[in-house]
């Protein structure tokens, strides 16, 4: 049996072939192992939002965000995920926190600043 570092390797080597699907078996295997670890659930939510599967990716980038608070990549990808499906409401909060982190980034305050554009007029259709 495989242990969760070994399978977050191998999900990992898979993740950076671009192998995105194949990466999801076994880094969802280490999350079971190591439910606690960030490095893991990163990656997997990595993979899984390559493999276009954003519900089950925001959800491990928020177990992320939980456990670490200041990691401004798992918050701009956990609003990535909400975005991508729409939920712009949901996905203002973590982009907007992506680009407090880090302010240089502009891509973080790009993605922010479309949530808050899809929300106006979310907001003006509604008038």
């Amino acid at each position: 049996m495989s242990t969760a570092y070994e399978l977050y390797r191998s999900g990992s080597a898979l993740l950076e072939q671009g192998d995105h699907h194949a990466a999801t078996l076994p880094l969802t295997r280490a999350r079971d192992l190591e439910p606690g670890s960030g490095m893991v659930r990163e990656a997997l939510g990595r993979a899984l939002f390559g493999a276009r599967r954003f519900r089950e990716a925001a959800g491990e980038f928020a177990a992320v965000v939980d456990r670490e608070p200041t990691n401004d990549y798992a918050h701009f990808c956990l609003g990535r995920a909400l975005q991508l499906q729409g939920r712009h409401a949901e996905a203002r909060p973590p982009l907007t926190m992506a680009a407090l982190l880090q302010p240089q980034r502009s891509d973080y305050r790009v993605y922010r600043d479309r949530t808050i554009a899809a929300l106006e007029r979310d907001d003006s259709a509604a008038a």
